[in-house]
This record gives C-alpha cells, sequence and structure tokens, in this order.
C-alpha cells in the first residue's frame, strides 16, 4: 500500500467544495458587473447616434400665399435628443413681400413668449398677454416688447418655401 497518494498534497490543497463555490460566485459576479457595467460606460463614453439632419423644413406652396397677407402655416420638425428622435408641431407666421420674397416670423412675442395674432383690419400683429403691437415687417410699433419678432431662415426651391432655423432679432428701434 505505499503507491496510496494522501487526500490533501503537502504542495496545495486541492479543490474543495467551498473553494469552488467562492470561485463560482465571483464569476457570476464579474458577469454581472460586466453585463451592466459595458452598457453604463458606452452610454457615458461614446457619443449618440449622429444623424444626418436636415435643417430646413418644407411648410408650403408660396404661390398659394397672397401679397401682403400674413399666413400662419403648421409644419412638424423632428428634433434629435441624443438617442431619441422628437416631432414637434411648430407654427410660422409667413408673408409674401414680392414675388419669390418670403418673411417668416416666429410665433412668440418677443416679451414674454405668448401667441400673437394678425389684426387683419388694424394691419398689425397683436399679442394679447401685454398688447404688444408688431408691423408687418415684424418691427415693434407699440407695448413692452424689447425687439421686432424672431425670425426664421427662409429658401425657396422652385415654388416651394422651407425654413431653416430661427433667428433672434436684435434690438431695433420703435417705430412711431
Amino acid at each position: 500500500m505505499d503507491n496510496v497518494q494522501p487526500l490533501h498534497s503537502e504542495a496545495g490543497e486541492s479543490p474543495t467544495r467551498r473553494r469552488f463555490q467562492i470561485g463560482a460566485i465571483n464569476g457570476m459576479m464579474a458577469a454581472i458587473s460586466a453585463a451592466l457595467g459595458l452598457p453604463a460606460l458606452a452610454y457615458l463614453f461614446i457619443p449618440g447616434k449622429v444623424r444626418k439632419q436636415d435643417d430646413w423644413i418644407e411648410v408650403g406652396d408660396i404661390t398659394r400665399l397672397a401679397p401682403g397677407v400674413p399666413v400662419e402655416l403648421t409644419f412638424r420638425r423632428n428634433r434629435i435628443d441624443g438617442w431619441k428622435v422628437i416631432s414637434e408641431k411648430s407654427t410660422a407666421w409667413v408673408v409674401k413681400t414680392g414675388d419669390n420674397q418670403v418673411t417668416a416670423f416666429g410665433p412668440q412675442c418677443t416679451h414674454l413668449g405668448c401667441a400673437y395674432h394678425w389684426e387683419q383690419d388694424k394691419k398689425e400683429f397683436l399679442c394679447p398677454c401685454h398688447t404688444s403691437l408688431f408691423g408687418i415687417d415684424g418691427a415693434v410699433t407699440a407695448g413692452p416688447a424689447p425687439r421686432p419678432l424672431d425670425q426664421y431662415q427662409t429658401r425657396i426651391d422652385g415654388t416651394r418655401l422651407l425654413l431653416g432655423k430661427l433667428q433672434q432679432a436684435g434690438s431695433g428701434e420703435r417705430k412711431a
């Protein structure tokens, strides 16, 4: 019986049930940490989806606009917020000033952001919140509004009107 090996070797312990379970638990913790941690790190360090976003939105046909008469046009614009695409409904007041010349105003008053409307009989834009008045060119004619109406960039492609970004109007002089 000289050839019998002892259960425990003197160089190191043989695997026991306890050591196996500790190793299994550590392996599962590593797998769970990787499963949760890698997406979190990817979210933090990899930029959101990069999509080609066209800044120009088609809002209508300019042949349907009467010169000198503001019309409120409604359109939808997609906005990308990280990984999410949001479709927003918006409006613009569009005035045809000449043959293939158009001005488009943002829908909010420059005083406190209220929606204004066109008074056809008075030929001016009226903000009902604090009675700011704007001319057909967007300039302030009366009221507390500090600057003219904001304008969209406009581009005409054939007979289609395209709107770009809304640009804040500079501080303008009031018309008397």
